[in-house]
């Protein structure tokens, strides 16, 4: 039985710690589900689901990701609703820092009791610790350069906005 992991985030957009944290998840499981999710804490999106999905999928590419990981948006539901739905008993979250691991641990504990899933918490690459897709649309929207931690085909939508 194919071991399924699902990845869930904003990704708004999707940065290359992002899909360092993605290979790592498809290294480490025989099938991995990116899930662009709706985070209603979080401010008005950047870019639409259906564009974090396509520009996703096109770094997906961009980085040579293995083709065992698939794309796609859950908007309505607890995300433990999709994971039964795939078969899913793993989700993979990056975490950069003890604040991502505290914001992190409750929503773990929910989802075991919920759903007998499991949270994983990987680690990106140290060079990438440091970057989030807010700070990338901040540092964008404000004409900074941030090609060195985002794909090509995210760096050149975000020069399009």
């Amino acid at each position: 039985m194919a071991q399924i992991a699902v990845v869930p985030g904003s990704f708004d957009p999707v940065t290359l710690g992002h899909l360092d944290v993605i290979g790592r998840a498809a290294g480490l499981f025989d099938e991995v589900h990116v899930l662009v999710v709706h985070n209603p804490d979080k401010k008005p999106a950047m870019f639409d689901a259906v564009d974090r999905v396509r520009l996703i999928e096109e770094s997906l590419v961009e980085v040579g990701a293995p083709g065992t990981v698939r794309v796609g948006e859950w908007t309505a539901g607890l995300l433990v609703d999709y994971c039964r739905q795939v078969g899913a008993k793993v989700l993979v979250k990056g975490v950069r820092s003890g604040e991502d691991v505290a914001y992190e641990t409750p929503m773990a504990i929910m989802n075991r009791h919920l759903a007998d899933v499991e949270t994983v918490f990987l680690l990106p690459d140290a060079s990438r610790s440091h970057v989030s897709s807010s700070l990338i649309r901040q540092v964008s929207t404000l004409g900074g350069d941030v090609t060195p931690y985002v794909p090509k085909v995210v760096a050149e939508a975000l020069a399009a906005r």
